[in-house]
């Protein structure tokens, strides 16, 4: 049986008390196998708790009851040399291309931090050649990257580079926290084929947190539906979204924007009140 990478074994977590208590996730259990690659697509509306999740695989948030565990063990008790082999394997994309890069340094520094903290190459030469190989592999001319600084590329160009660096490490997992939300429509489909590209070709996971259930459909693999910290809803993207069994995961569908311009406006009104009574989100 093939070992999980990641696990989260009936998580809770709790931020502040009494009358100020939240409960951002609630029995929350996942698993992803080392292998085979695959994508699992965490989707929610803003406040399901799909970034707690994010943040407690990435080990920046330790879970008030359960276990988030890497290869069997506690993230929150991994000793120094265990946590850097997590680091190594456990990489992450944030939302804002914008905001992770320090402006002072040139694109390159992303890359020799990394080379340096995880020892990936011998010499300047090889450096350059994983670098390159790298940027080539999320669609960017190393030429008109390297030597640059961030304000001088898009915020496509910026969150490629970040793919880039994280498949400079070559991880197991990616956790793409609402990584193609603030980029254009043309870039987002660009993003999301390297993820594909990074399962099929480089063996990379992801788990790609979004409240976009067309991202979800397009990039395929499996799907967990949160709502109020809750996972209402399971299983294969297509099945999940071809017949979804939870009223909230009907109500995400039919909230769904019809490009068709003969059909766009032609929603049941009737029907979609039902749905949020049903999903518990209607204040009728």
């Amino acid at each position: 049986m093939t070992e999980n990478i990641l696990e989260l074994r009936n998580v809770t977590t709790v931020f502040g008390s009494g009358v100020m208590e939240n409960v951002a996730n609630k029995d929350i259990n996942l698993q992803l196998a080392a292998e085979p690659a695959r994508i699992i697509s965490i989707v929610g509306e803003s406040g399901s708790g799909k970034t707690t999740v994010a943040r407690t695989l990435l080990g920046l948030q330790h879970p008030t009851y359960g276990e988030a565990l890497w290869r069997g063990k506690d993230i929150a008790k991994l000793g120094k040399h265990e946590r850097s082999q997590y680091r190594k394997e456990v990489q992450a994309v944030f939302q804002d291309p914008y905001g992770i890069f320090n402006p002072f340094y040139k694109i390159n520094h992303v890359f020799d931090m990394i080379l340096s903290r995880f020892k990936l190459a011998n010499g300047k030469n090889e450096q350059r050649e994983k670098v390159e190989a790298s940027l080539q592999a999320v669609g960017l001319r190393p030429a008109d990257v390297l030597g640059r600084y961030p304000h001088q590329l898009s915020g496509g160009e910026r969150q490629r580079v970040m793919l880039a660096r994280a498949h400079l490490i070559r991880p197991k997992v990616i956790i793409a926290d609402e990584a193609i939300s603030m980029l254009d429509v043309a870039i987002r489909a660009t993003v999301m084929n390297i993820l594909l590209d990074f399962r099929d070709n480089d063996g990379i996971s992801t788990l790609f947190i979004t409240h976009d259930l067309s991202a979800a459909h397009y990039l395929g693999g499996d799907i967990m539906v949160m709502r109020k910290g809750e996972v209402v809803e399971t299983g294969n993207v297509d099945d999940v979204l071809h017949n979804p069994q939870h009223a909230y995961t009907q109500l995400l569908l039919s909230s769904l924007p019809n490009p068709d311009p003969d059909e766009r406006w032609q929603t049941d009104i009737s029907q979609l009140a039902e749905l949020e009574r049903a999903a518990g989100v209607s204040d009728r």
